[in-house]
């Protein structure tokens, strides 16, 4: 059957496109991904004070300090445990995003968390701070990569 040139350039070029907008797709993924790691990483390294090249314990006393203000709800023996978890999760997040390792799962608890910070900032703080850091947008890219992940897998079943 001969198709006319008109259509089956259409064709092709639609083609063309899509694949184009697919290998786009995968590499905002990896981007949002790997932004999303790194910057779960660079704020425990700031937590330590490792940006400033040296490990300053002082620094987690303040994020603990800072970890009671956001969570004032809690008591305050549980504030400790609450900022080593918090650091504990987006460091293990930050070192699996980055590595692609469980992609779909550590965005989905990634969004979580983030979630979780950027409420409680917005409840004890206003929620100019969340807005100004940008964590309700994290936030949403960190669930958007676990969408991609989870509509990819489904894609390849």
């Amino acid at each position: 059957m001969n198709v006319p040139t008109s259509v089956s350039n259409r064709t092709i070029h639609s083609i063309d496109t899509i694949d184009a907008i697919d290998t786009i797709e995968k590499w905002a993924v990896r981007y949002a991904r790997i932004a999303i790691g790194v910057a779960f990483l660079s704020a425990v390294a700031g937590r330590f004070g490792l940006w400033s090249g040296a490990l300053e314990w002082d620094r987690f006393a303040r994020f603990i300090t800072r970890t009671g203000a956001l969570n004032a709800w809690a008591p305050a023996a549980l504030v400790p445990v609450l900022a080593w978890s918090a650091t504990t999760l987006e460091t293990t997040f930050g070192i699996a995003l980055i590595l692609g390792i469980a992609t779909r799962w550590v965005a989905l608890g990634s969004a979580g968390l983030l979630a979780w910070f950027a409420l409680a900032m917005a409840v004890y703080d206003g929620i100019k701070a969340p807005l100004d850091y940008s964590v309700f947008s994290a936030s949403a890219g960190a669930l958007l990569v676990a969408l991609a992940e989870h509509r990819a897998r489904r894609a390849s079943l």
